[in-house]
């Protein structure tokens, strides 16, 4: 019986072998859970569920959503995108979307990290620094 240590660390194997150039090859991916479906070998089920929490998680580390509350001009966006790949690297995908919540300013995701610059983000700061809880 496999033990959950084991089909975590074949997971990763499967992993990085379908990672070309610190990239995730999609042809790879396929050919690879084609072969573990195939050869149906013990535990692969949850083999599988790890190796596809390790793409969805690489996956989001090269995404970013940038939320604002008005739609922000092209050159702005062009400015965004460039800043975010220099910090991030090539290859970043991008997705702009508006978010009157934010009431001004920007929020940024990228994978597990956030950057929230937005007039919202700062009045529930102030609010917290200042005691007031929100009644609704």
């Amino acid at each position: 019986m496999k033990t959950s240590k084991q089909t975590v660390r074949e997971a990763k194997q499967l992993f990085r072998l379908c990672l070309i150039d610190g990239r995730i090859d999609e042809d790879y991916v396929r050919l690879a859970v084609q072969r573990v479906l195939q050869a149906r070998r013990r535990g692969y089920l949850t083999m599988l569920r790890h190796f596809l929490r390790l793409l969805k998680l690489e996956y989001e580390r090269h995404a970013a959503k940038i939320e604002s509350a008005v739609p922000l001009p092209t050159d702005l966006q062009s400015r965004v995108q460039v800043g975010l790949e220099n910090a991030y690297g090539p290859g970043l995908t991008t997705l702009f979307t508006q978010n009157p919540v934010l009431i001004g300013g920007m929020r940024i995701k990228i994978g597990s990290d956030v950057y929230d610059n937005s007039v919202r983000a700062a009045l529930v700061t102030l609010a917290k620094t200042l005691g007031i809880t929100n009644s609704n």
